[in-house]
């Protein structure tokens, strides 16, 4: 069964909840026993080679695009290798993503550790506080005032936040689903800045000083390498191209596996199988996906089995699929042009919100 969910409304989860008298006792067990049977097929052991070959690659290809730079010298096509680092950063947050949730080693600490090391020495962002947001997230995806991916910022993801935009933040967000993928364009910068933002807030941060060298020191031979050996113009232009590419991809990478889904009330209550797979959408296309997305494109299963290795994740969608199936909990896959559809049309409903009560929508949203 593959389905691909129209838009919901923010209260549709609740409304096509199954009967709980009648489905509550069969979606309460109904992880322990996908669990029982991914166990049963190996699918929760550790994948050392996978990411063995995976880091090896993606350390290769990091010297390529190096050797690259300096053979170039002071050459426009440097904005090539610009965007191919900018691609290349994006996949290696992707195995910090998958270190964080325990995926690589046995070890917690070593997992914690590369993961560490990967996000502030080599993308440059904080990952404790990656690691805390994304913790949060995965316990309550879509819930409203605990998921801090949906909580209100530059995007609106609720009509309630939309509604209460004001100034340039109110022009925004009443186009904010057609400006959705522009303004991912500067989220490259964000990353760095939040992260920054946390390190330097008061009170305890869990590795604050390792981050913070971690981080300068790479902000340091990249930046140092970037000016001394381009003309300061080009310079800038690079360092632009690869913030731009590495927004981009990472932003487009995340959104279409929850937004446009359903939204859950802050007073709703859900067993955690149903929880999880009906606020997660996953992209097909198979190996390229995989490799496009890190992973991310088996949202489903990632949400169920998060320390589950990559390479599982395609097996664990047969399991996940078929439980769906028996018990009629919708299980949603779409493609990624479609996927993209949803979350723009998603974000322009919401954007709504934010208009002037007054105001004719269909008007509205001619002029905008």
């Amino acid at each position: 069964m593959s389905i691909a969910t129209p838009i919901p409304s923010q209260h549709q989860l609740s409304d096509r909840r199954p009967n709980p008298q009648s489905s509550f006792p069969n979606l309460a067990k109904a992880f322990l026993e996908v669990s029982a049977q991914a166990r049963d097929q190996g699918l929760l052991k550790r994948a050392p080679w996978f990411y063995l070959i995976v880091g090896a690659a993606l350390a290769i290809a990091l010297l390529g695009a190096g050797t690259g730079f300096v053979l170039l010298g002071h050459s426009w096509w440097q904005l090539v290798i610009a965007a191919v680092l900018g691609i290349l950063l994006t996949q290696v947050a992707f195995i910090t993503h998958e270190a964080a949730h325990r995926t690589i080693f046995a070890s917690g600490p070593r997992n914690d550790r590369l993961a560490r090391l990967l996000a502030s020495g080599v993308v440059g962002m904080s990952y404790s506080w990656w690691d805390s947001k994304h913790s949060r997230h995965h316990g309550n995806p879509n819930k409203i005032g605990k998921d801090p991916d949906i909580a209100m910022d530059t995007v609106s993801f609720v009509e309630a936040d939309a509604a209460t935009a004001t100034g340039l933040k109110r022009w925004i967000t009443q186009r904010q689903g057609w400006l959705f993928f522009p303004l991912l364009s500067l989220e490259g910068i964000n990353l760095h800045y939040q992260g920054l933002k946390h390190l330097m807030q008061r009170g305890p941060v869990r590795g604050r000083w390792l981050e913070l060298s971690l981080i300068a020191g790479r902000f340091v031979i990249f930046l140092g390498l970037l000016f001394w050996l381009l003309p300061v113009g080009m310079a800038f232009a690079f360092l632009g191209v690869q913030l731009v590419v590495f927004g981009v991809y990472m932003g487009a990478s995340f959104a279409p596996n929850h937004k446009g889904m359903p939204i859950i009330g802050p007073n709703e209550r859900l067993d955690f199988f149903t929880k999880q797979v009906r606020t997660s959408r996953n992209i097909r296309g198979g190996w390229w996906a995989t490799l496009m997305f890190g992973g991310l494109n088996y949202q489903v299963e990632h949400h169920l089995f998060p320390n589950m290795a990559r390479p599982y994740l395609a097996r664990a969608r047969v399991i996940v699929r078929s439980k769906c199936a028996e018990l009629d909990v919708p299980y949603t896959e779409t493609g990624l042009g479609r996927s993209y559809k949803i979350v723009i049309e998603y974000l322009n409903r919401v954007g709504l919100a934010a208009r002037d009560p007054y105001e004719c929508p269909m008007s509205g949203l001619r002029r905008g």
